[in-house]
C-alpha cells in the first residue's frame, strides 16, 4: 500500500470517528437534557401529564410521551393545544428522525416502509405550525404510529380537525392521544413496531371556569360515522390501557369527568 493510499484511508477513518463521536455526544445531551427536565419550556408539557406504565417519559418543547419499548411507540402523547398554535404556516414537511431522546432508541422509521401503514402522528403536526421548530419536531419516531392510510386520513383525520376547532373556540385546549397497546398485536419491520388495533384520543377544556372533558375510543379501521358514535367514558380508556388519567385533578371532579360520556356541551 502506498503512503498516499495510507494517509487517505487514516484521513477517512478519522473522519468517520470524529463524526461518530460528535453524533454520539449529541445524543448523550439530548437524553442528559430529557433526565434533567430542561427541555421543557414555558410548563405547558407537564400539566395533567397520565402516568407512565413504561417509566419512560420524555418532554418535548412541543408535547411529552410516554415510550412503551415492547410496542416500539409512545402509549400516550399529551400536549396543550393553544389558539396560537393554529397557524396557517405553511412549513415543508421534513424527514422522520429518530428519537434519540428515548433512552432505549426509538424505533426507525425505515420500519414503515412497504409495510403497507402510514406513519400516523400522535401529535398532528398540523397542530404545531408556531414555528418550524415545534412543526419538525413531530416529526420524531416517537411521536408515530403505524396507521391505515384510509382510517390516518379519513376519520382519524376528522377528529384531529375537530379538536382545533375545539382549541379555538374554547381558548386552548388539553389533548391527550395513543394506541390501545396489549400483546398479541400485528407488527412491522425488522424491530416489530406494534399495530393497534384500536386508537384513544382525549381532549380536556380547563380554560373557562367549568372544567369539561371527553374521550374517543375507535377502532382502527375508516368510518362514516359521526364522531359522536365513538365517544366513551374516559373510565373505558383507563381500564383498556392500564393508564391513569388527569389524577391531579380534585377527586371529586376526576371522579366525575371520568364517568361521564355526555357530549352535548361539546359543539360538533
Amino acid at each position: 500500500m502506498s503512503k498516499k493510499t495510507m494517509y487517505s484511508l487514516l484521513s477517512a477513518l478519522l473522519l468517520i470517528a470524529v463524526y461518530s463521536y460528535n453524533l454520539y455526544v449529541e445524543h448523550e445531551v439530548d437524553r442528559k437534557k430529557v433526565s434533567e427536565g430542561s427541555v421543557v419550556k414555558n410548563g405547558t408539557n407537564v400539566n395533567f401529564l397520565p402516568t407512565s406504565t413504561t417509566q419512560q417519559v420524555v418532554h418535548h418543547q412541543g408535547y411529552s410521551l410516554s415510550y412503551s419499548e415492547p410496542h416500539e411507540q409512545a402509549e400516550w402523547v399529551a400536549y396543550e393545544l393553544k389558539t396560537s398554535d393554529l397557524s396557517t404556516n405553511n412549513f415543508k414537511r421534513p424527514y422522520f428522525e429518530i428519537d434519540y431522546a428515548v433512552k432505549t432508541q426509538a424505533a426507525s422509521w425505515r420500519n414503515y416502509k412497504n409495510s403497507g401503514y402510514d406513519r400516523g402522528h400522535l401529535c398532528p403536526a398540523g397542530d404545531r405550525r408556531q414555528s418550524q421548530f415545534l412543526f419538525n419536531e413531530t416529526f420524531l419516531t416517537s411521536n408515530i404510529t403505524p396507521q391505515s392510510h384510509v382510517f390516518n386520513a379519513g376519520v382519524w383525520n376528522r377528529l384531529e380537525q375537530r379538536v382545533r376547532y375545539w382549541a379555538k373556540r374554547y381558548n386552548g385546549v388539553y389533548v391527550v392521544t395513543g394506541g390501545v397497546l396489549e400483546t398479541g398485536l400485528k407488527t412491522i419491520g425488522n424491530e416489530n413496531v406494534a399495530v393497534p388495533n384500536q386508537f384513544y384520543k382525549i381532549v380536556f377544556d380547563y380554560n373557562n371556569g367549568n372544567p369539561k372533558l371527553i374521550a374517543f375510543l375507535m377502532p382502527h379501521e375508516e368510518s362514516n360515522a359521526a364522531l359522536t358514535q365513538y365517544v366513551v367514558t374516559l373510565d373505558a380508556v383507563e381500564k383498556l390501557t392500564g393508564i391513569d388519567f388527569f389524577n391531579q385533578l380534585d377527586d371529586a371532579l376526576e371522579d366525575k369527568l371520568e364517568a361521564s360520556a355526555y357530549y352535548k356541551n361539546w359543539k360538533f
